[in-house]
This record gives C-alpha cells, structure tokens and sequence, in this order.
C-alpha cells in the first residue's frame, strides 16, 4: 500500500499512466511491448509514461528479466490511497485526486457492466456467489468511520488471496479461483435515493 503524495498523484492522473500501473497490478511484470499490445497503444508511448511513473516510485524495473533492449517493468505497490485532505494547500494535487476518483467510479460502472453481459457464461457456483446490493442507513460521521473499519477488516482476512505484483499470475491456476473485484463506497447522500434494492444476485432483489 502506498499513500500517495502531491507528485504522485500528479503524475498518475493521466489516462495512459493510470491504465499501465492498473495492468502491472493485475496482470504482473510486462514490458512496454506488451503493455501497448494490451491497450491498443504504441510502444514510445507506454515507455514513456512507464519511465513517469517509475520516476514517481511507482513502477519499478525489473533488470534480471530484460534481454538486450528489452526491459521489464512491474508495479511498486499493490494499492494506492489518497485523501483530499492531504492536498488542501495543492490545487492541483486536489484537481488530479478528484479525476481519479471520478475516472475510478467510471472504471467500476464499465466494469460492473462486464460482468452483467457476460455471466452467463460462469458456472451457476459463480453467479450465485456474486452479489450488487445497496443498503440506505443513517449514521452520524463517526459510525461511518467505525463501520469503513470493520469491513476494512474482513476484507483483510483475505489479503493473502491478492495476486503478487512480482511474478505474472497463472492464466488458468487450476483451483478454482478467479480474480474477484470488491467494491467499497459509502458516502452521504442528500434528497431522493434511487435504490435497486439490495439482493443476492444481479437483478435478484432481497
């Protein structure tokens, strides 16, 4: 995990070099080759921006893996976090955080709606395993705070499931896993709240 800083997220608010650094995070070590192939771009591009972002300490590269001119890269860290909080004096460090939150929330929608158009195509264990729910409370900051922790904290209980950032995952691991992504949010809302009302699978309400 790393807490991005003023420079950092300057430096990842850019849609190629958010794009790169979420497929290193998957994906594992790739070279720029590779990473162009992936995102429909060109190689002077992808090793452009991959040399920003390892000036940044976010990638790294890999010397033992290259050959010749080839050069292999992977992320530095697993997960990013940031608060608008601590960009208060950095416009903007402030305007680079709020397009990544809302490129993230974009990313999460396209996503989510992968997942809908292709689910038929899981066994039904994974369909039935999945869930879209929301649920409406009333808490006061505080309880927020406590009840981020707590979910924080389960997910933990599964942290050893995250891929390694240093080797490139098996395409088929063979034990019945998949890449699962989980989805956090919580915030305030004030007037009408269109809820899809909570359920155990998508469309299935609870």
């Amino acid at each position: 995990m790393v807490a991005l800083d003023s420079a950092q997220i300057r430096v990842l608010a850019h849609p190629l070099r958010s794009r790169l650094l979420v497929a290193l995070r998957s994906d594992g070590p790739a070279t720029a080759t590779t990473l162009a192939g992936v995102l429909d771009t060109n190689t002077g591009a992808t090793s452009y921006h991959l040399r920003q972002l390892a000036d940044a300490g976010l990638v790294v590269e890999e010397p033992d893996r290259g050959s010749g001119r080839q050069r292999w890269w992977r992320a530095a860290h697993q997960f990013s976090s940031w608060s608008d909080a601590d960009f208060a004096d950095d416009p903007d460090a402030r305007a680079a955080a709020d397009w990544l939150t809302r490129n993230a929330v974009r990313l999460h929608a396209d996503l989510a709606g992968r997942w809908l158009n292709d689910r038929h195509n899981y066994p039904a264990e994974w369909q039935q395993a999945t869930t879209f729910s929301d649920v409406l409370l009333r808490l006061t900051p505080t309880e927020l705070r406590q009840l981020n922790d707590e979910l924080w904290a389960v997910v933990g209980r599964y942290r050893h499931a995250v891929p390694p950032i240093d080797r490139v995952p098996a395409a088929e691991p063979g034990d019945g896993t998949e890449h699962v992504l989980l989805y956090l949010q919580s915030f305030p809302v004030r007037g009408p709240v269109p809820l899809a009302g909570g359920g155990t699978g998508p469309g299935e309400a609870s």
